[in-house]
Formats: C-alpha cells, structure tokens, sequence
C-alpha cells in the first residue's frame, strides 16, 4: 500500500514539472512549486512510515515550512509587478518536455541495472532515478527560461531532485542540512532579485552587479 502510494507521487512530481516547463503565468509556477514541496512533504512522511526513521520527520517539517510556505510567499511578495514570463532563452517549452522525456529515459537505461547490483530494492531504485531526473529536468528549467525569478524556480527543482535521490540513497541528516543551506542561499538570491529589479534577468544583474563593485571601488 504505502509502495504504490509512494509511486503515485512519483507520477505526481513528474506532472508538476512539467508545469513548471510550460507554465508562462507565475502565479502558476509559484503555486505549482508549493504543491510540488507539499508532495516532496507527503514523500517524507510516507517513508518514514516505512522506515521508521525519526530524521524523515523532520525533513516533511522543514520542507513544508521553507519550500511550500516561506519561499513561495517571499517569490509572490517579488512577483506582485509581473504576471508573465514571456520568453524562452534557447528551448521551447513542447521541446522542454521531449527533452524531458529523454532524460527519464536515459536516466532509468544508465541506472536501474546499476542500482540493482548496489542491492537498492526495485522502489529506492525508482527513487533514486526519479531524483536524478528530477534534478536534469530542472536544469532544463533553468536553460529555457530567461528571467532571474523563473531560473530560480528551476534552481529549486533540481534542489528537489537531489533531495529525492538523498531520501532513497544517502545519509538523512546531511539532507536536512543542505536543504536549510541551499534554501536561504535561494532566499538570499530572491532578496538581490527585490532589490535589483522585478523583471531582471540574468544579464542584467551581472551588469548591476558589476557596477555596484565599481561604486565601491
């Protein structure tokens, strides 16, 4: 029951991704990433009802208070000027998700057979792969969006795809802590963008970034 259950979310996260590629509206994105950290949420408590490991509690506690409350409402607080991320740098968002589906693909050919000799059961296998594409699926987020805000969004998803696979292979209580470091890094990046520009993209901040340096100089 709670392996199926695990696997529904895996489908989920899958679907909220893919929002997140093809999504113009930032409202959308901002709510679609606050469901996208509920499930990680759900995920946790899931597992520790399998595992039976205190550490998974604490984890769905720290990701339901920075990933779904307390950084969506600082990215809504930013975004209150702008409603729409018009462009795409390089990939489209129909080309994203081929692309995306590549890279499942690819993911589960390279590694399946490898995590079986690892001795990871057939659902840490499945986790460990959905991480791995979780994470590549966000960098194609962050290469086909052209907004600082929106590239963010994409920083977060790959944040989520290494927690994914640390959840199903690696060391609990190193995950807690990277994901309080790289969550206020995010947070301290969300800040520079409120203090820069609401619609700043990536060249531009190098620009200011350079010249605020030149001040003081």
């Amino acid at each position: 029951m709670i392996d199926a259950a695990i696997k529904t979310i895996f489908v989920l996260l899958y679907v909220t991704v893919a929002f997140i590629m093809t999504r113009r509206d930032i409202i959308s994105l901002i709510s679609t990433y606050a469901t996208q950290s509920f499930l990680l949420a759900c995920l946790a408590g899931l597992l520790y009802m399998q595992e039976r490991h205190a550490t998974l509690l604490w984890l769905a506690a720290l990701i339901l208070i920075i990933k779904m409350v307390l950084i969506p409402s600082t990215i809504r607080s930013i975004q209150k000027k702008m409603k729409r991320d018009m462009e795409f740098a390089y990939v489209s968002p129909t080309g994203s998700l081929m692309l995306s589906i590549v890279i499942i693909l690819l993911s589960y050919g390279a590694l399946s057979h490898l995590l079986r000799e690892l001795g990871l059961g057939q659902l840490f296998a499945l986790g460990a792969i959905t991480g791995v594409s979780f994470t590549m699926m966000g960098l194609v987020v962050i290469f086909s969006r052209k907004l600082v805000l929106t590239k963010i969004i994409g920083y977060l998803a790959m944040e989520d795809g290494v927690m994914i696979f640390s959840m199903f292979v690696a060391e609990l209580p190193l995950i807690i802590e990277a994901l309080i470091l790289v969550d206020l890094f995010m947070l301290i990046i969300l800040s520079t963008i409120l203090a820069l520009g609401m619609e700043t993209t990536i060249e531009e901040v190098h620009k200011r970034l350079q010249v605020l340096v030149g001040e003081e100089k």
